[in-house]
């Protein structure tokens, strides 16, 4: 494992328990009647909204089964696995930053939707910055490591190739 494997490693780890972390304070703040809420009100309004409803117990089961995938994919980030980079790219801008951002506009403007209002701070409010910096982080790691990525296909190419 290179120096750029490693630090897309940690890069990664950091990813996956800062989500941890975000969905443990997501769970204890009320995020999921406000989530719920704000889709049906969405759906009433639009017409149409394409994102689903939850009990409890799917929602959480739910993100456990996610965060453990992106546990399980650690390996290859030390790695520097080149396939995966555009999945770990989706997962730092969507389930990090623009999640993240998501839960301070909501703190800021005190509601989701103009008819799902809630005290302030917004549910998973408290994570975000940790869930934004370890996004910044993997972000950094990726450009860093661009030209590094599958180190260990380039040594069999050269392997073969002597």
């Amino acid at each position: 494992m290179g120096t750029a494997g490693f630090r897309l490693g940690i890069a990664w780890v950091m990813m996956w328990v800062a989500l941890g972390i975000h969905v443990t304070d997501e769970a204890l703040t009320g995020f999921l009647p406000v989530y719920n809420a704000t889709v049906l009100a969405l759906r009433a309004e639009l017409g149409f909204w394409p994102m689903p409803v939850f009990v409890f117990k799917t929602w959480l089961l739910g993100l456990i089964i996610g965060i453990s995938i992106l546990a399980l994919l650690s390996p290859l980030a030390f790695r520097n696995v080149r396939l995966l980079r555009p999945f770990f790219l989706f997962v730092a801008v969507v389930a990090g930053l623009l999640n993240a951002t998501g839960h301070t506009l909501a703190t800021i403007l005190g509601h989701t939707v103009s008819t799902v209002r809630f005290e302030r701070p917004a549910p998973g409010f408290y994570s975000s910055p940790l869930l934004a910096i370890a996004s910044v982080y993997v972000l950094l790691q990726l450009w860093r490591t661009r030209k590094d990525g599958d180190s260990n296909a380039r040594q069999v190419k050269a392997r073969v190739g002597s």
